[in-house]
Parts: structure tokens; C-alpha cells; sequence
């Protein structure tokens, strides 16, 4: 059966970061360090670079969950902050749910620690209260691929869109002549997501100081 292309509306989209914390950092295997911390800080800078509306929030941040990384909050400094005692699903969180339905929006672009809990429990219950959720899987984080798999096949059986976060930008931007669109997204990707980057440095090497070298043009 075919399924309708939803796409991504920057401007009715909500982005959510959920227990990026740095205790929890330590259960992330199916990423390297390296590797999770650039996707963490890119899924939080979407929200800069296409003006959505953001929440922060954690779980527990006082015990060994920790805090969430300085990076976020720095970037995030007037986003609301909820700080849960003891929810493990977000949207048990009473102060949480109320600060998502008062952004007005109805699709939701999340990532949290880890995959099979905290973005899979918040993402089947907004699904179940009819919000249209977009799992970035690149800045979801599990204890093993085996786990990540899982709980991803489970959140696309239950509607939920799975995704990278290379889609979302490109999906929220569009078209590279928009605003926010190529002058922002290719600093944003030189950054975030190298091997596009440098694509983009080749070319530009290539039309500013290049030279056409015997059989290129062949």
C-alpha cells in the first residue's frame, strides 16, 4: 500500500531535544563519541538555522544522568528548559506537554538518548495524540545497533517518520535558492556533515583556482 510523502513544513514544525545528557552519553554504542556528539549538535542547530521553535528537556539531570551538553544550552539560551524529576516517557511530563501544545505546531522533529526509550516512548505518544513526528535517528543513541534497529522498525510501524538529519535539513529547506538555503545550509554541512562540506570546498576550489588537467574534459 502506498503511503502519502508528508513533507517537512519549517514553518509548522517544532523541534525537540530530549536527555542529550551527558551521562547518558555513556550508553551510546552504535555511534563513536566523535561521531554522536557532531550529530547531537547538528539535530540542536536545525532549530537555529531554520528559526523553529525549541524545548530542551532531561531526565533526572541531578543523578548520573547528568546535564545537557553546555553546546545546547548556549545555543538554545531562551528555549523552554523542562527539567524532569522522574518521567522516563516526556510526555508523562505534565510541564512538557503543556509547553508542545502551546507552540501551536503539529510536526515534530525529536532525538534523544536513548533510541528505544526516549525517543521511541515520546515518539508512539505523540503519534497517538496525532502529531505528525519526524525521529532523527542520526542523534538518537542506543547500546547497540541491534537496539537502534529495533526500536526504529517499531516507531515506523507505528506512522512515525525515521530520518536523518540530512533529509530534515533538506526537506525543511527545499530548495537551495531559499531562506534559509544554500548561503546558510552549506557553512551548516561543512560543519555538521563533512563529506558535504568539502564537496563544497572541491567546487569551490575547482571554479576559483582551478585548472583543467590533461583528459578531465574527456
Amino acid at each position: 500500500m502506498s503511503k502519502t510523502f508528508e513533507r517537512i513544513d519549517k514553518n509548522n514544525a517544532l523541534l525537540l531535544v530530549v536527555d542529550h545528557q551527558v551521562g547518558l552519553f555513556q550508553l551510546v554504542r552504535d555511534y563513536t563519541p566523535d561521531e554522536y556528539k557532531n550529530n547531537v549538535l547538528a539535530h540542536a542547530a536545525l532549530g537555529k538555522i531554520f528559526n523553529l521553535p525549541t524545548i530542551l528537556t532531561t531526565s533526572a539531570e541531578v543523578g548520573p544522568n547528568g546535564p545537557l551538553p553546555k553546546e545546547i544550552i548556549e545555543m538554545h539560551p531562551d528555549a523552554p528548559f523542562i527539567r524532569r524529576n522522574g518521567e522516563v516517557n516526556a510526555w508523562d511530563n505534565e510541564e512538557f506537554k503543556k509547553a508542545v501544545r502551546a507552540s501551536g505546531k503539529k510536526q515534530i522533529i525529536l532525538a534523544g538518548i536513548v533510541t528505544d526509550v526516549c525517543t521511541c516512548f515520546l515518539a508512539l505518544s505523540l503519534t497517538q495524540e496525532g502529531y505528525s513526528v519526524y525521529a532523527n535517528a542520526d542523534a538518537s543513541g542506543a547500546y547497540s545497533r541491534r537496539i537502534a534497529d529495533d526500536a526504529n522498525n517499531r516507531m515506523r510501524d507505528a506512522g512515525v517518520h525515521v530520518v536523518s538529519m540530512f533529509a530534515i535539513a533538506c526537506d525543511l529547506m527545499r530548495d537551495w535558492r531559499n531562506t534559509p538555503g544554500a548561503l546558510q545550509l552549506i557553512p551548516f554541512f561543512d560543519k555538521y556533515m563533512s563529506g558535504y562540506g568539502y564537496l563544497a570546498r572541491g567546487h569551490d576550489a575547482a571554479v576559483t583556482k582551478g585548472v583543467i588537467q590533461p583528459g578531465e574534459s574527456q
